[in-house]
């Protein structure tokens, strides 16, 4: 594979996975507009968020048996063309309840995106070379973070919140004609896939009983529902509890993202070094201590703005080096079962994102306390299962070594 070649795959994949964050991201400065719009609450607005990480989760389990049985780009095509329509509902949504329903649909219209790329990188590029190219995917990922809310911002203030479902709505119909004219299909339909629920389950079952699969996808996702507790709980934290305006909120979520940005890209320096699995067991640790600080600051009332900013971007930097070696050891043993392993991942990952986006809108406070509570308990229940699953794992699989998982068809 050419280097130009190499390049415009990682672009074009990157840009797929940013789709959902940049439906996550860009919102968030309104969330106050969009109350008052609708007349209701910040933390009802917040539940569009925590029913956006339901569909993405259903999402996942729909698009990976359809994925492995007709190819990755037909159910894209659909899916893109669900979040085009789903997009015009949002724009139009006259209540807080209508959003949250219409919210869940775009959801499970953007993560045909998040799918096929997670299990294009499978397809087309070697194993030993996934965790470097999911580092490189969540370079592209990162525009999401430095970008959109800061973008979303200066939308709403000039145009109003609206705006922002808009601008969604055009770049997902870029996306869907930049797939449809110079994305290869990656995997060939397999008409012996059935998609009849027996099957299916049983091709679930086979991925999920694989050890090295739960260990890794398992811990991985429960210590990255730091970054979704983050991200639900920072409207709240800092324009109702430090009261910042949208803009300056929009700074503040730019400037935080590039803790987990970096560690990202860190993370390609040091796979050269080290082990996937080394690099996991030490940030989680790491993600362990730095939460439990925050927790008890927090309790304490120590933090001001800036302590609060110091110890989330800290939070999201181990999240950044834990996040993409779980992913890539979790994919590692899987060729044939590639979509049903993505969307496995996806789910976990997903539905841990729901929980604590709905725990911190539930219990929201005038503090940061819910938002430090989660991250600090779920990174610690994330390192206890890392440990105990490593026992079961008898042949890993490393980044230059492929096992392929028989599917039950």
């Amino acid at each position: 594979m050419t280097k130009q070649r190499y390049f415009f795959l990682v672009l074009i994949l990157g840009v797929l996975t940013a789709l959902s964050p940049f439906s996550i991201d860009m919102y968030l400065p309104a969330f106050q507009d969009i109350a008052r719009s609708l007349h209701t609450t910040t933390s009802m607005v917040d539940k569009s968020l925590s029913s956006f990480f339901i569909g993405l989760a259903a999402g996942q389990l729909i698009y990976g048996p359809l994925m492995d049985r007709f190819g990755r780009k037909r159910p894209l095509y659909f899916g893109l063309g669900l979040y085009v329509i789903a997009s015009v509902g949002c724009f139009l949504s006259t209540s807080v309840e209508m959003l949250i329903i219409i919210r869940v649909l775009q959801a499970i219209g953007s993560c045909a995106a998040g799918v096929a790329s997670i299990a294009m990188v499978r397809d087309l590029f070697p194993v030993k070379d996934n965790a470097k190219v999911f580092a490189l995917l969540f370079l592209v990922l990162g525009a999401s973070p430095l970008i959109a809310p800061t973008a979303g911002s200066y939308l709403a203030d000039a145009f109003g919140w609206q705006s922002v479902f808009i601008v969604l709505l055009s770049m997902a119909t870029l996306i869907l004609l930049a797939v449809i004219f110079t994305l290869p299909e990656s995997s060939e339909p397999d008409a012996s896939y059935s998609l009849k629920p027996g099957p299916i389950i049983n091709n679930f079952l086979a991925v999920i009983r694989q050890p090295q699969f739960y260990t890794y996808a398992i811990s991985g996702s429960i210590a990255f529902c730091g970054l979704f507790a983050y991200v639900a709980g920072s409207p709240l934290v800092f324009m109702d509890v430090f009261h910042l305006t949208k803009k300056e909120y929009g700074w503040v979520f730019a400037g935080l993202s590039v803790g987990f940005i970096g560690s990202n890209q860190l993370n390609s320096l040091l796979i050269k070094r080290f082990k996937s699995e080394q690099v996991v067991r030490a940030a989680l640790t790491a993600q362990v201590i730095i939460g439990i600080v925050f927790w008890i600051g927090s309790v304490n009332g120590w933090y001001s703005l800036t302590g609060t900013i110091f110890m989330i971007f800290m939070v999201l930097c181990c999240v950044g080096l834990t996040n993409p070696n779980t992913s890539a050891l979790s994919m590692a043993p899987f060729s044939k079962n590639a979509g049903v392993a993505s969307a496995l991942l996806g789910t976990m990952q997903l539905s841990m994102g729901a929980l604590a986006s709905f725990v911190v809108s539930v219990f929201s406070s005038k503090s940061a306390m819910p938002m430090a509570a989660i991250m600090a308990l779920s990174s610690a229940i994330g390192l206890c299962i890392l440990l105990i699953g490593r026992r079961n794992i008898v042949e890993k699989v490393e980044a230059d070594t492929s096992v392929t998982m028989g599917a039950s068809h």
